[in-house]
């Protein structure tokens, strides 16, 4: 299981990045990212943060690989670009994007700017265009399936219309708490549910290994 979106209370979750990480251990997590919320306000605090816990992780254990990287989130659509070159300058090896999620307010646009900054991954990007998938496949920006309640309620649309454009898919939990931590079991069966065929969903998991690949 690889799971490249997490929260830890470095931001809105409630786990210290130990625990997770640990959690994560338990249910066979061969690679986890740590991805908090982060905007001009935070990002070099969490960055240092999730820094030091990785290195630790990977210096310690050998069946598991932490990734340390950011969520930009609600972040204007003209400051993604930029925010996006500070976090990697930071360490983030993996920059996620707060897409354009149905339940929340995130500004027009900022799916469009995301894909154009080339973030690693665009999280729920809700009812994402079809001009916009393949400006993602153009820029070989991921579109994430997710397990997060809510955000999940596109995750047909974003399966339909990254197939449809050639677009990459991953699947990640967006965890926040324990219990939204999920094994291989659980991951293929939000996969299916989102429309994807058993060639599509080990596609959706090669992807996910290449980022592991690049990013490790």
């Amino acid at each position: 299981m690889i799971d490249l979106h997490t929260h830890t209370f470095f931001s809105d979750g409630v786990l210290l990045p130990s625990e997770l990480i640990q959690r994560g251990r338990k249910k066979g997590y061969t690679a986890i990212a740590i991805t908090d919320h982060v905007d001009s306000s935070n990002i070099e605090h969490v960055i240092k943060g999730i820094k030091k816990v990785c290195a630790d992780t990977n210096r310690v254990y050998k069946n598991i690989k932490c990734i340390p990287g950011v969520e930009l989130t609600h972040v204007p659509p003209a400051l993604v670009k930029p925010l996006t070159a500070k976090a990697r300058k930071l360490g983030a090896k993996i920059v996620v994007f707060h897409g354009e999620t149905i339940v929340e307010p995130v500004e027009p646009g900022s799916n469009k700017a995301a894909i154009e900054a080339k973030v690693d991954i665009l999280a729920h990007p809700g009812r994402i265009t079809e001009k916009e998938a393949a400006l993602a496949k153009k820029k070989n920006v991921c579109l994430e399936i997710t397990a997060r309640t809510g955000h999940n309620l596109t995750n047909a649309h974003v399966a339909r219309v990254a197939k449809k454009a050639g677009a990459k898919l991953v699947f990640n939990t967006d965890s926040h708490m324990p219990g939204d931590l999920v094994d291989d079991r659980g991951r293929e069966k939000i996969l299916k549910a989102a429309g994807l065929k058993a060639a599509e969903i080990k596609k959706a998991i090669k992807n996910s290994e290449e980022i592991v690949k690049k990013k490790s």
